[in-house]
């Protein structure tokens, strides 16, 4: 009898010694590199839409979604019959970059998609099954164009885990990347914070692109995502993306634009690049494009497509059901205003966490653009409240007037933020966990959750941070003469 077949048939004590057993097999021959798997042990056997239901019989709200991969949810109907209906119809399911109906039609419906400036003039180039492989070709692709070989990318990206998308990303081991600081609020790299923050960024970028002492030459490309997520959901200024955009265009640098987690509606417009109406060069495009199914790709202006035959290539490339799955996908996301709905959703979840969560002492900020919602986890004792230090030789009265000085950040709490996320799956919710110290909980539902949904879980997501900041208190030494012996409460 499978597990399947087991968790459905209800046996007595089944689904747990069978729960147990696959969760026991796995860590002894798995990986040490396996991720998920660490946080979130549970074993998936059925899954629809928003829910997961384990082999334990537990049923879950994944917030997770395939790491934003499934932009429909779990099992649609839309993809399911997609994909039955190509392994009905006969056809090959692997055929390099053969051209096929399914892929016509797959090509047509992401073209209907793309930016206006980029539709009418685009190359697609299929790529290996993941996204870092497709960040590899775009870099491959923008050094062959242009002949140069330096790249341009920001601190806190992440690209994927090939050698080359690592460099670009900031977790990288060593230099090999030309790095730009990305504008944010709460940890703002100038101690500045807002439009002032931002246009520092962009002053600094133009001052090591244009100082001919500066150490980096003109580069191949500039690569960046319009919403950093594995950085901590970081939403880029729309204005600083329309300078980037500018910077790069005056000075024929092609920009990249990473939209494997963000395409497809996931931040309130089908591509995030759209919210600040800029047109890239270069797109990157994974995840939510396959349907749940493995597929990337490349989309480039035309007159950048000088590389030879086969200067990028790659077995899988031509999967016929990812296609059909990622065709009806788009065409779901399209017809049904979905980006559009992620953009009210998201707004009206943004402010409730904010209402729910803002007065602890623990949350440093909720933030986010669409279904792409974060929330740092801080050290609650540290001082926060202080603003910004300031030159000693300024003079205090001529301090610019407008909006509040920037605060100094509290630190960052991987330890909350990790117990948030087991307090959560005890409640029945996955999330993810994300910045540069993995203090950031994250969300990334399907874009077709419900407002039921959605309420279920902000309501377990908040449970799960009250509960976080109730049980540091109770444990931490310094509060204890407020709050007598520290115990655990139900």
């Amino acid at each position: 009898m499978s597990v399947t077949e087991s968790v459905a048939e209800g046996l007595p004590g089944r689904a747990p010694a069978v729960h147990e057993g696959i969760l026991r097999r796995q860590s002894a021959r798995e990986s040490s590199a396996r991720t998920y798997a660490r946080a979130l042990p549970i074993v998936p056997v059925r899954a629809r839409g928003l829910t997961i239901e384990g082999a334990d019989g537990r049923r879950y709200l994944d917030c997770l979604s395939g790491a934003g991969a499934l932009a429909l949810g779990h099992n649609h109907p839309v993809v399911l019959e997609a994909v039955r209906g190509v392994l009905d119809s006969g056809a090959p399911l692997s055929v390099l970059d053969l051209a096929t109906p399914v892929k016509d039609a797959f090509i047509t419906e992401l073209f209907r998609t793309l930016p206006p400036g980029l539709a009418g003039r685009a190359r697609v180039q299929f790529c290996g099954p993941a996204g870092t492989d497709a960040v590899e070709a775009a870099l491959k692709l923008v050094r062959v164009a242009t002949g140069r070989t330096g790249v341009l990318a920001f601190t806190g990206a992440y690209h994927g885990m090939t050698a080359g998308a690592l460099a670009a990303s900031g977790g990288a081991p060593d230099v090999q990347v030309t790095r730009l600081p990305y504008p944010q609020d709460y940890r703002c790299p100038f101690g500045i914070g807002g439009p002032g923050g931002a246009e520092t960024a962009v002053r600094w970028t133009e001052s090591l692109l244009d100082d001919p002492k500066s150490g980096v030459p003109l580069p191949a490309g500039m690569i960046l995502e319009p919403v950093q997520g594995e950085g901590g959901v970081i939403p880029a200024p729309d204005g600083w993306l329309r300078s980037m955009r500018r910077i790069t265009q005056d000075r024929s640098v092609p920009l990249i634009a990473d939209e494997v987690q963000t395409g497809v509606g996931r931040t309130g417009a089908f591509w995030a690049v759209e919210h600040s109406g800029i047109t890239p060069d270069v797109m990157v495009l994974s995840k939510a494009i396959g349907g749940s199914l493995p597929l990337a790709v490349i989309v480039y202006r035309d007159d950048l497509d000088v590389w030879h035959p086969g200067a990028h290539a790659g077995t899988f490339r031509g999967n016929q059901l990812a296609m059909a799955a990622g065709t009806a996908t788009l065409a779901h996301v399209r017809e049904n205003g979905l980006a559009a709905r992620a953009a009210d959703l998201g707004s009206r979840m943004l402010t409730r966490l904010r209402d729910d969560l803002g007065h602890l002492a623990c949350v440093g900020e909720v933030r986010g653009r669409g279904l792409m919602i974060g929330v740092e986890l801080v050290d609650p004792e540290a001082d926060g409240s202080a603003p910004a230090p300031v030159s000693a030789t300024a003079d205090p009265s001529s301090a610019p007037s407008g909006p509040e000085p920037f605060h100094t950040p509290r630190p960052a709490a991987p330890a909350l933020a990790a117990a948030v996320q087991r307090e959560c799956l005890q409640r029945g919710l996955i999330v993810e966990l994300g910045g540069r110290h993995s203090a950031v909980v994250r969300l990334l539902p399907p874009l077709t959750i419900s407002d039921e949904q959605a309420a279920a879980v902000l309501d377990r997501l908040s449970d799960a941070v009250a509960a976080v900041a109730r049980d540091h208190t109770l444990h931490d030494p310094r509060h204890r003469r407020h709050h007598g012996p520290a115990r655990r409460t139900g």
